[in-house]
């Protein structure tokens, strides 16, 4: 069939959109955000006092939740404007 299209048509729409791209700038931007977060607070933690209100492990647990997430926001977001400037260019 000489009519059926190299790639499927849902992966031209994610490449169009830069959605792999777009998904590695997320979890870039998510991690740096959740090691700044952890670091931040565990250094607070063993600060002058002790603060027995969590462990390093449970803010380690809680920045990788924070990583996911902002990650997730950042990818959408960047799609989203993707998607915005290539209905714009055509």
């Amino acid at each position: 069939m000489a009519d059926t299209p190299d790639r499927p048509p849902t992966t031209e729409f994610l490449a169009a959109l830069s959605v792999a791209r777009n998904a590695t700038v997320g979890l870039a931007v998510g991690v740096a955000l959740a090691v700044l977060a952890y670091v931040y607070r565990v250094f607070a933690l063993a600060g002058p006092t002790a603060d027995t209100r969590g462990s390093p492990v449970l803010f380690a647990l809680l920045a990788v939740t924070l990583a996911l997430a902002a990650a997730a926001v950042v990818a959408v977001g960047l799609t989203l404007v993707s998607a915005y400037r290539l209905a714009h260019e055509q």
